[in-house]
């Protein structure tokens, strides 16, 4: 295949990853903008509307390792196409159930099955783009995420409160099952050594039982995603009902907040590219995310337009540090590891993610969204010191 060849074939496989991942975050984190209509029409507490919102997190979690392993072994394609297929009758038939049990079990098999798209669709734009371009490849690749939750605001609040909660979940459905072709039409697993050469360049060995360097980044990830899912999950909640916004007023604004979010991935990629590092970058993302959570507390209670500013921004940094940990991570691990230490990565994200639903919700329930912001920015402060020099900068 020629360079020229190559070059095309990668921002294809990178344009469809974004679309896979889109497709993933249209599921998985548009159902926290169901939270109203659950809370207000079904009569749902605030707690039990997030808890089941954040159904789908809990069934990424159970999943992310097995997807990774076998994109490890038989490759991306396979992987994304059969997950978010999977995905999209799931969460088809979510939309056609009556009861409320049965709709949390539908959520977390589609987002079980949508987890494919996490363990393989970075795995697969690492493995196709040079190292001095990965940065701006995975900050494209990580847009996809804010990118299909703003299309998720934009779409499902107001799909929920018109035409009721089945009808805002056919969306997530058609979306995936357009990625899941899509994926088998155009995806092409990128080349990698073949397995006896690989085992000798070590590229077969265990790569955590050289260095901690992984799990610092595993820890730090998980520290760092609970504000991103505080403000994820309860940002629409907090102008509504504590603001007084319209729903459409509000899912304005969330959706700016992703597409300028999905820029700040963009932005912090390309700065790991110049200077040539994902983990000083890193460090310095999450003290900004610490200290814009904790002028968000700080003006949360007042009516100021300072507050609405904030969160804005805060929509931004939150999402900054992935697209440079997840990086990290799959350069770390290799092309015979990234898919295994990639589901790692962000099983403990998930982990961390699904309890921020009924947590949080009780939390702001008892004390309200100031209290709950400031916790926000003190969990993210624990993984500063947790940030592990980078292995390119010592060699």
């Amino acid at each position: 295949m020629t360079d020229h060849h190559t070059s095309s074939r990668r921002w294809v496989v990178l344009g469809l990853g974004v679309l896979a991942q889109a497709a993933q975050a249209v599921l998985v984190n548009g159902t926290a903008f169901l939270i109203p209509t659950l809370h207000d029409e079904s009569g749902l507490s605030l707690a039990q509307a997030g808890t089941l919102a954040s159904a789908p997190v809990f069934g990424v979690t159970v999943t992310l390792v097995a997807w990774g392993a076998l994109a490890d072994r038989y490759g991306e394609r396979l992987v994304l196409t059969a997950g978010l297929a999977l995905a999209a009758v799931a969460t088809a038939a979510a939309a056609v159930t009556t009861s409320t049990p049965t709709l949390a079990v539908l959520l977390a098999l589609g987002g079980g099955a949508a987890a494919a798209a996490n363990a393989a669709s970075g795995r697969v734009v690492v493995g196709w783009f040079p190292p001095d371009q990965r940065g701006l490849a995975m900050g494209i690749r990580q847009m996809s995420v804010p990118l299909g939750v703003a299309l998720a605001a934009m779409t499902m609040p107001q799909l929920a409160r018109d035409h009721g909660i089945g009808w805002a979940l056919a969306f997530p459905a058609v979306v995936c099952a357009v990625a899941a072709a899509a994926c088998a039409i155009g995806i092409t697993d990128p080349p990698r050594p073949e397995r006896h050469h690989a085992a000798e360049l070590g590229l077969l060995d265990n790569p955590y039982r050289r260095s901690n360097t992984l799990l610092r980044i595993h820890a730090t990830s998980v520290l760092l995603v609970v504000p991103q899912y505080v403000v994820w999950t309860y940002a629409l909640v907090w102008l509504v009902t504590d603001r007084g916004w319209a729903e459409s007023a509000a899912g304005l604004v969330i959706t700016a907040s992703q597409f300028l979010g999905a820029g700040g991935r963009v932005a912090a990629g390309v700065w790991s590219d110049r200077v040539g590092s994902r983990l000083r970058p890193l460090r310095v993302v999450a003290v900004s995310v610490v200290t814009t959570m904790a002028a968000l507390a700080a003006v949360a209670a007042t009516d100021s337009a300072i507050a609405v500013a904030l969160l804005v921004v805060a929509s931004v940094v939150t999402v900054a540090p992935n697209g440079l940990a997840f990086t990290a991570v799959a350069e770390i691990a290799g092309p015979y590891w990234g898919g295994r230490a990639l589901g790692v990565q962000n099983t403990g994200q998930f982990v961390a993610a699904a309890a921020v639903g009924p947590v949080f919700g009780a939390v702001i329930g008892t004390v309200g969204f100031p209290v709950a912001f400031a916790v926000a920015a003190l969990v993210p402060a624990l993984g500063i010191p947790l940030v592990p020099p980078d292995p390119r900068d010592r060699a």
